[in-house]
C-alpha cells in the first residue's frame, strides 16, 4: 500500500510546475487552466513554468524559496547584523576615546592658563619650572587638541 501511495504522491506533484493561464471564452465564463486556449482567445499567463522548473507568476515574482534559501538568506542577515552591531560599539569606543582627549585637552589648558608654576622634568632627570616661551607652546599646544578632540 505504501508503494501505491508514493507512486500517486509522485504523479500528484509531476503538475506543479505546470503553466497556469486565464481566459474567457465567448460566453463570457472565465477559464483557469494549464492547457493552452484556442486559438482566437485572448489569454493572460497568471504563472509560467521556465526550462529550469522554477514557476514566477506574471509580473516575474519568484515562486517562494526553498529551506536552504531561507536558511541562507536568514545566515545572511544574522552575519550582517552582527557586522553591523561590531561596527556600532567600534563607533562607540571612538567617539568615548574622543571624548576623554577632549576632557584632558580642556583640563591641560586650564592648568597652563591657571598661572601656577608648573614643574616639570628635563631630559638629564633634574627638576625645572617651566618659563614663559614653554608655557605659551603649551597653550597653543592643548588649543589645537581642543579644536581636533571636542567637536
Amino acid at each position: 500500500m505504501n508503494k501505491y501511495l508514493g507512486f500517486f504522491l509522485l504523479l500528484a506533484c509531476t503538475n506543479s510546475f505546470a503553466a497556469i493561464s486565464k481566459w474567457v471564452d465567448a460566453d463570457g465564463q472565465v477559464h483557469y487552466s494549464d492547457q493552452a486556449p484556442p486559438s482566437d482567445v485572448r489569454q493572460k499567463t497568471l504563472r509560467a513554468a521556465d526550462e529550469t522548473g522554477d514557476t514566477q507568476d506574471a509580473s516575474g515574482v519568484a515562486a517562494p524559496k526553498t529551506l536552504a534559501e531561507r536558511e541562507a538568506d536568514l545566515k545572511k542577515a544574522e552575519i550582517a547584523k552582527k557586522e553591523a552591531a561590531a561596527k556600532a560599539a567600534q563607533q562607540q569606543a571612538a567617539a568615548a576615546a574622543e571624548q576623554a582627549n577632549c576632557t584632558n585637552a580642556r583640563q591641560n589648558l586650564s592648568t597652563l592658563q591657571s598661572g601656577i608654576r608648573i614643574m616639570e622634568t628635563d631630559a638629564n632627570g633634574q627638576p625645572g619650572y617651566m618659563d614663559d616661551s614653554q608655557r605659551a607652546q603649551r597653550v597653543a599646544k592643548a588649543q589645537s587638541d581642543i579644536s581636533t578632540y571636542c567637536k
